[in-house]
């Protein structure tokens, strides 16, 4: 049996037996339930189910920590066994109280298979898992050991391969090396015809680098004078582009110059020109008649302008002075910081 297999079977155990125990706990609490309640008061009747409940959930916390412990090949000690038990005989004897109250030996006997079944279930699962904890244990041992033996045959052939490997090193090495020296003997030989051919391309290399050297450095130095003629030139250039940019910075700042004094002198004839004209309207003094709505209404602006009062402005038109404030009004709500005095 391999891996996969048990962990097939422990897989089915273990629904199978949660099968059983959800089974059990459900006609547990139905079995058991009316007997509760038929020995509990009336105001606390619907505390029944909760005594069911209890017990079973004991025995799920046995059943479930069992098979835990079963797996990791523990053990509990009495306790576990003790609980476990406790927890059988108490569902078995909630479920045939009824019956047995009753003397009906029959419904103890229908009653007690589902507590029975659920208590030898718990008991056969453990060993089974014991019995699967012990086969897997059994089986890693197997595996473990065979492939420690599949090592240990793989490295003994390494070894022994090494081992020709190396001969074959130490042979290969000892060709390598008397060939090594004749090499060396013939590489000798031509080491010295090469330093002697070499020493006459030298003498020959020096004498052609010293004439390309002076012809370099003449050709540097007519780059280096052609150089310094350029970044002369270009210098002079800069200094002229300079002059010039700054000859048009001036005529631009005059000519900027010019057009502000020529706007600034423009709006002082303009301002003249408006308190001429505002001075004119207001200089009529009071009026006995209604003057024409045109000309009242720029009476009131220019009163508006010069701050007068409304009452003032009233007298220069001949208009009422409501008539008057509400043109204040349409005034102030265009200028409002100008208005301020003249409403006062």
């Amino acid at each position: 049996m391999n891996a996969a297999q048990i962990r097939s079977a422990d897989r089915a155990l273990s629904v199978g037996m949660w099968l059983i125990v959800a089974g059990a706990m459900l006609y547990s609490i139905l079995t058991v339930t009316p007997l509760a309640a038929r020995h509990t008061p009336d105001t606390w009747r619907w505390t029944a189910p909760i005594l069911p409940l209890v017990v079973d959930a004991a025995v799920v916390i046995v059943v479930r920590l069992d098979a835990t412990l079963a797996r990791l090949g523990g053990h509990g000690g009495w306790w576990p066994i003790a609980l476990r038990w406790m927890t059988g005989a108490m569902t078995l004897l909630l479920n045939v109280a009824d019956s047995a109250l009753a003397s009906d030996l029959v419904g103890v006997a229908v009653h007690s298979v589902a507590p029975l079944l659920l208590i030898v279930t718990a008991e056969t699962g453990l060993a089974y898992r014991r019995a699967i904890a012990t086969a897997v244990t059994e089986l890693n041992t197997q595996q473990k050991a065979e492939r420690e033996a599949r090592e240990q045959a793989r490295a003994e052939a390494q070894e022994r391969v090494d081992r020709a490997a190396r001969a074959e090193r130490e042979h290969a090495a000892g060709l390598a090396r008397e060939q090594r020296e004749h090499e060396a003997s013939l590489a000798r030989e031509a080491r010295e015809h090469d330093d002697r051919v070499r020493r006459e391309e030298q003498d020959r290399a020096e004498v052609r680098q010293r004439a390309e050297r002076e012809a370099r450095e003449r050709a540097d130095a007519e780059r280096e004078q052609q150089r310094r003629d350029l970044e002369r030139r270009e210098q002079e250039a800069a200094q002229r582009r300079e002059a010039e940019r700054r000859e048009r910075e001036a005529r631009e700042r005059a000519e900027r110059q010019r057009e502000q004094e020529r706007r600034e002198r423009e709006r002082r004839e303009q301002q003249e020109r408006i308190e001429q004209e505002r001075a004119a309207l207001l200089s009529g003094g009071p009026v006995a008649e209604k003057l024409p709505e045109p000309q009242a209404r720029e009476i009131v602006a220019a009163a508006v302008a010069a701050g007068l009062p409304v009452r003032t402005a009233a007298e220069l038109c001949g208009w009422s002075t409501g008539w008057v404030s509400t043109r204040y009004q349409e005034h102030r709500d265009t200028t409002p910081s100008v208005l301020e005095g003249a409403s006062a």
